[in-house]
């Protein structure tokens, strides 16, 4: 398993090993005493998985408040996404930025997008097909987002925004700005 920081060194990419003869592939995509060792210690609780039929799908940027935040391990089974994570800690000095990474079934890349960061992915191709563990249960009352396009983020999602496919909850989503995600920096976190 390799594990590389990006340029917000709290969200990571984990390639995990993959094993491939004339039957296909294996690999451990997750293992609770390897991701221990390696400094991450979480306990996953729930899986969820999503198909997006077209290209140009957009899921974001979503993220849960406490007390029911959620850290995200995101990996593509079929397809590609563009991924992102935004800080949304006050007080952060990364807050309001964001890393993105491609992440796809070929290149076999897993994202690790912690608590205190808002989460999206754009489908870079059709039937993309993703999968991701979370740390807490799915909460309506915590659930929350922050528009897409939100203009003080500046993310170039690579594509024309009126070709963006969107929920209408992510399309009416508040501005980072307008909300209070609920998350402090700690130094020491």
């Amino acid at each position: 398993m390799n594990i590389q920081p990006l340029e917000i060194p709290d969200v990571v990419i984990i390639t995990p090993k993959k094993f491939g003869d004339e039957r296909g592939f294996f690999s451990e995509t997750y293992n609770i005493e390897a991701f221990a060792a390696a400094g991450i210690e979480l306990n996953f609780v729930q899986d969820n998985h999503s198909l997006s039929v077209p290209r140009g799908t957009l899921r974001g940027l979503h993220f849960q408040k406490p007390p029911m935040a959620q850290d995200k391990l995101v990996r593509c089974i079929r397809g590609s996404i563009l991924d992102v994570a935004v800080d949304i800690r006050a007080g952060s000095p990364t807050y309001g930025q964001h890393v993105s990474a491609v992440i796809s079934a070929e290149n076999w890349k897993q994202i690790l997008v912690p608590k205190g960061f808002a989460h999206a992915f754009l489908t870079l191709e059709p039937n993309t097909e993703v999968a991701y563990k979370v740390t807490e249960l799915y909460s309506r009352e915590c659930d929350a987002n922050i528009l897409w396009s939100d203009p003080s983020l500046d993310i170039d999602w690579g594509i024309d925004h009126e070709h963006v496919v969107l929920s209408d909850k992510d399309r009416e989503a508040p501005l980072l700005s307008n909300i209070d995600t609920g998350f402090k920096y700690h130094q020491d976190h």
